[in-house]
């Protein structure tokens, strides 16, 4: 792990993943899973299981790599997404992540799961300085977590090494609009949900940035989806669901403390802020 990243990751992002509005959040409504849902025309906004499941089978049909297939999950939390792209594709997928306590739920859910051929492994690792050797996967993903990245060039450099010739790359991430063209409401907005959820890739990757990005890594972009639509209906269940307690923590000037909270009020109000992208790069 580089230094860089290190200390980022623990002044930032371990803090907001620790704090008591994020775990009960995350626990109660998603099961501790940590990124959004995909909406068709006619799905309940308030299936989010549901909704998520089919995030992660856009994620492994988009990744279309041949059945037992080696592929990297870098940023995997608990697992979920793993077990789904590992199931869906017949593919073996390591995941990496830098939360101990994820790792250790990844490993005991797929225990209980008891998933035929051992087809996920879970490691404590961070994408700044994967402990793999060179042309170790035939594809590699993130789902929301790439956002969290105080480099991404070296992440970038790291998948690109990692990937065999021919790999395959699906990043789920966020985008953000240039601040220069965000009013102050908007930018304010904007700002405090990246420091406080610990996300500078975001402020990095605004629209279009990522697949410059990639080229620069010596990625081929082969395709960048704006996917923001598929996931508002979550977007605003968390905005429903987090008006109360915010205009409560506000009120007594705490705002910022219920971090999830004040993201889905401001997120789904400023919408001009943010777009959600699915691009999918290979390594020549």
């Amino acid at each position: 792990m580089s230094h860089v990243s290190d200390v980022h990751y623990r002044q930032h992002v371990l803090p907001y993943y620790r704090a008591f509005g994020s775990r009960f959040g995350y626990a109660t409504l998603l099961g501790r899973t940590r990124h959004f849902g995909w909406y068709e025309p006619g799905h309940s906004p308030w299936g989010f299981t549901a909704a998520m499941r089919r995030m992660e089978l856009v994620v492994a049909r988009k990744l279309a790599v041949p059945a037992s297939s080696e592929v990297l999950d870098a940023g995997c939390g608990v697992g979920d997404t793993a077990r789904t792209v590992a199931r869906a594709s017949g593919v073996y997928v390591t995941g990496i992540d830098g939360i101990e306590p994820d790792i250790a739920i990844a490993r005991q859910r797929t225990a209980r799961a008891r998933e035929p051929g051992g087809r996920t492994r879970f490691l404590v690792a961070n994408y700044h300085a994967l402990p793999f050797a060179d042309a170790s996967f035939e594809g590699l993903y993130t789902m929301e977590s790439f956002v969290h990245s105080p480099d991404p060039h070296q992440g970038l450099a790291e998948f690109f090494r990692v990937l065999r010739p021919g790999g395959r790359l699906v990043m789920s991430e966020y985008s953000s609009t240039p601040q220069a063209h965000l009013m102050p409401p908007a930018r304010s907005a904007l700002l405090r949900v990246c420091e406080l959820s610990g996300m500078p890739g975001m402020l990095t990757m605004t629209h279009g940035h990522l697949e410059l990005l990639l080229q620069q890594a010596g990625f081929v972009v082969e395709s960048a989806y704006d996917a923001t639509e598929k996931v508002l209906p979550m977007l605003r269940c968390f905005s429903v669901l987090g008006r109360l307690p915010y205009a409560v923590a506000r009120g007594v000037g705490h705002g910022n403390s219920l971090v999830n909270a004040m993201s889905g009020v401001e997120m789904y109000r400023h919408q001009e802020t943010w777009r959600y992208n699915i691009c999918v790069a290979t390594r020549p």
